[in-house]
C-alpha cells in the first residue's frame, strides 16, 4: 500500500486568515471549472501555497460543508449573554 496522502506534512494544513482570504478571492475570481485552477490560485496567492496544497485545502472545505449539511456536525452554538437572556 502507498501512503502518499499521509506523506504530506501536517504543518501545511495551517492557513492564516490572510492566506484564506487570498484563497477565497482567487477562487471567486477564477471560478470552479477553470482549467489549471489550482495552479492559477496558487500563483494568485504569490506561490506561498503549492497547487497541491490549494487543492487539498479546497477539498477539506468541501468535506466540512458536506458534514455540516448532512447534520453529522452541528452548527456552532453561540452563547448569548446579556440582560435579554435572564428571566
Amino acid at each position: 500500500m502507498s501512503g502518499s496522502r499521509s506523506s504530506s506534512p501536517n504543518s501545511n494544513s495551517e492557513w492564516s486568515r490572510k492566506e484564506n482570504k487570498m484563497f477565497e478571492e482567487a477562487l471567486a475570481y477564477y471560478g470552479e471549472g477553470t482549467p489549471n485552477l489550482w495552479d492559477k490560485v496558487s500563483s494568485a496567492m504569490g506561490g506561498i501555497k503549492s497547487a497541491e496544497e490549494v487543492r487539498l485545502h479546497y477539498e477539506d472545505l468541501v468535506d466540512d460543508v458536506k458534514m455540516i449539511e448532512s447534520g453529522r456536525v452541528p452548527y456552532p452554538k453561540y452563547k448569548t449573554q446579556g440582560f435579554w437572556t435572564r428571566g
